[in-house]
């Protein structure tokens, strides 16, 4: 761990109203900066769902306008930073990262900012992003290494000033189990294959995919199991009943702890058609002994080598999904070296600690430069 001459005082900026990833980011790495030494706090809207859960994290939340990019929004911020005095403000989307930009201009307590980008989808160019970009952020943080090449490339920025910190996976937490107990322990009753998904139910994370797959004949065994909510969750639901594979589709809504979920499963798989970086349920159903299924959209890449650490098929290939899923249920032995290997990689590169080893360099150094 990073030697530091003094514990840092950081304040993390979140815009967004939903849940998934980036929100599980913010809280996982507040806590365990803060288990180090730091003093972190967070600030959120009101309504963001990352509120409530900010008091389960035991971290200190802040709720202020920040998903308006108005003069109250700003006054907010600026009043924020004055009381808080955080070294560093670490911000997330769009819409804090613009506020926090100008308000930092103004603040008596003139902390370093540090922008992070969660997503795979390209950044607009133009002037205001290039100084948004190059210039209001003294670094950036992405958190997977083709985001920050893109990023590096599109605004020509100096790359020892980019970095790439993939988001960690506790192991202590995320271990193989016993899937018979565990299906016991989430309520499902199986014996038979069961694929799971874990995701927020956006449109890209390729949920609809899953459930046509379900309709393949070699899978008329196996089930389906959700775990995540969001707007598609109705659709999806429909689909299930228009497929006829309602009855094996479980929809078990966003879990505190996905653990068990994860081990009472046969296959993992996320067929994304864009947008991540690098997914923290790939990396946690890996930790976890589970064989992986997904595509090469985003990062995805960067935690899965198809062959090697898992399966990766083509983006809106429903075909491709089923194949690979039939190839893992009717191949113990290639699945278990595929997971086996998928745990090590995890292990060896997207530990909880390795995230917290590497963010901590990145915020001294942040400190240390703007002196």
């Amino acid at each position: 761990m990073t030697t530091r001459k003094r514990p840092l005082r950081v304040l993390h900026t979140e815009a967004s109203t939903g849940w998934g990833g980036q929100e599980i980011r913010i809280l996982n790495e507040s806590s365990g900066l803060r288990e180090r030494g730091y003093e972190v706090q967070i600030a959120a809207p009101a309504e963001a769902q990352i509120v409530p859960a900010a008091k389960d994290y035991g971290v200190p939340l802040h709720a202020i306008p920040i998903n308006r990019r108005s003069l109250g929004a700003f006054r907010a911020v600026v009043r924020l930073l004055a009381s808080f005095k955080p070294d560093v403000v670490i911000t997330h989307s769009s819409t804090d990262s613009w506020l926090v930009a100008l308000a930092a201009r103004v603040s008596s307590a003139r902390p370093v900012v540090i922008r992070m980008r969660h997503l795979s989808t390209p950044v607009a160019g133009g002037p205001l992003n290039r100084w948004l970009y190059g210039r209001a952020a003294k670094f950036l943080v992405a958190t997977g290494k083709a985001t920050r090449n893109a990023l590096v490339e599109k605004f020509r920025l100096d790359p020892e000033k980019v970095f790439s910190i993939p988001t960690g996976t506790d192991l202590s937490r995320f271990q193989p189990g016993d899937r018979a107990q565990a299906r016991i322990a989430v309520g499902l009753g199986s014996t038979g294959p069961v694929v799971a998904i874990v995701a927020t139910l956006r449109h890209w994370k390729g949920h609809r995919f899953l459930i046509s797959a379900l309709g393949d004949p070699r899978l008329a065994s196996a089930e389906l199991v959700v775990v995540g909510d969001g707007p598609q969750e109705q659709a999806l639901r429909e689909q299930a009943v228009t497929d006829n594979v309602a009855n094996r589709v479980h929809f078990a809504g966003r879990q505190k702890d996905v653990v068990p979920w994860l081990q009472a499963c046969d296959v993992f798989a996320l067929p994304s058609t864009g947008h991540e970086t690098t997914p923290q349920a790939i990396q946690q159903a890996l930790a976890c002994g589970i064989p992986v299924v997904t595509t090469p959209s985003g990062a995805g890449l960067e935690l899965v080598r198809d062959g090697e650490t898992g399966l990766i098929v083509p983006a809106n290939d429903v075909t491709a999904l089923a194949d690979a899923i039939v190839r893992l249920l009717s191949n113990p032995d290639l699945a278990r070296r595929l997971s086996d290997a998928g745990r090590k990689d995890v292990a060896a590169k997207f530990t909880a600690a390795a995230m917290l080893d590497a963010m901590e360099e990145v915020l001294q150094k942040a400190v240390s430069e703007a002196r």
